[in-house]
Parts: C-alpha cells; sequence; structure tokens
C-alpha cells in the first residue's frame, strides 16, 4: 500500500482513538462543587485536551505502524480473506 493510504488510515485510527480517550480522567464542575455561573454543571473542569491530542497521536502512530508492518511484512495479504461475492465460496456457476 502507498503512503497516501496509510495516511488516511491514520486519520482513521486517530479519529477512533481520540474518542475513546476523551472520557478518561474528566471531573465535572458539579464533581468538584465549582459550578461556576452560566455553565452548565456537567462541563469539564479541566479537560486537558493537549495532553490527550498528545496520547492519541502516538497511539495511532503505533497502531498504524503495526498494521504497516504486518501488511509490508506480507504476514496477511487480502487474499487471506474470503470476498463477500467469491463464486469458489458460494458455489455459483
Amino acid at each position: 500500500m502507498g503512503l497516501t493510504t496509510y495516511i488516511a488510515i491514520y486519520f482513521i485510527v486517530w479519529w477512533v482513538v481520540i474518542f475513546a480517550i476523551l472520557p478518561f480522567g474528566v471531573r465535572s464542575q458539579h464533581e468538584d462543587g465549582k459550578v461556576e455561573d452560566g455553565t452548565e454543571p456537567g462541563a469539564p473542569q479541566r479537560p486537558l485536551m493537549l495532553r490527550k491530542v498528545l496520547i492519541t497521536s502516538v497511539i495511532a502512530a503505533v497502531l498504524v505502524a503495526l498494521l504497516a508492518w504486518t501488511i509490508e511484512s506480507g504476514k496477511v495479504t487480502l487474499d487471506m480473506f474470503p470476498m463477500p461475492f467469491d463464486a469458489k465460496l458460494y458455489d455459483l456457476k
């Protein structure tokens, strides 16, 4: 696969990981007992977004690197997976 494909895969993996990481370590204003006037009590006190973005970037890079190594080394090929409408698989003639 080409570099563009791996960049696209990284983009998709990054977004999946960021949504998995977002809830970790979040405390709402209500939980801390410091609700500011005019704000939602469930709003995060300190979302720590920069830290989460950096952690997400590292995790996504490692996952895509492992995927790229697996594919480029030949350990996994597309031929290993049955195609949905393969004539041999469904005895279609």
